[in-house]
């Protein structure tokens, strides 16, 4: 079942109630889960440019759309190869400032996944 996201505010997220103080990845069966942004960190030293190896994380078979908060302010991008292997897996994505990200992942509906980033 897809999870409510109820708001987010400079280092938090609440899900469900539940509030997280870490950057987090929702899946299609609505787990929620911290996000592995040391997969992108390692690659460009910095959480705010996702990495091939991140977006391989973040795919799940079927997924047809992945949305993702892009911070606060809206610091975080895709970096071109992870563009790159979303259009070769025909699966669309979405980043805005994650504010607006949670307003669109409340109204979405089909196989979504999202990563959320929660400062910056």
């Amino acid at each position: 079942m897809k999870p409510k996201i109820d708001s987010t505010s400079f280092g938090s997220i609440t899900v469900n109630g539940e509030t997280f103080k870490y950057d987090i990845l929702i899946r299609l069966n609505g787990q929620v889960e911290k996000r592995e942004k040391g997969l992108s960190k390692e690659l460009y030293g910095t959480s705010h440019k996702i990495s091939l190896e991140e977006a391989k994380h973040i795919y799940e078979e079927g997924t047809e759309k992945i949305l993702i908060g892009t911070g606060q302010t809206g610091f975080v991008k895709l970096s071109e190869e992870a563009e790159n292997f979303f259009a070769e897996k025909k699966c669309g994505v979405e980043l805005f400032p994650t504010p607006w990200a949670i307003e669109r992942w409340n109204e979405l509906e089909g196989n979504i996944t999202a990563m959320f980033h929660i400062t910056c």
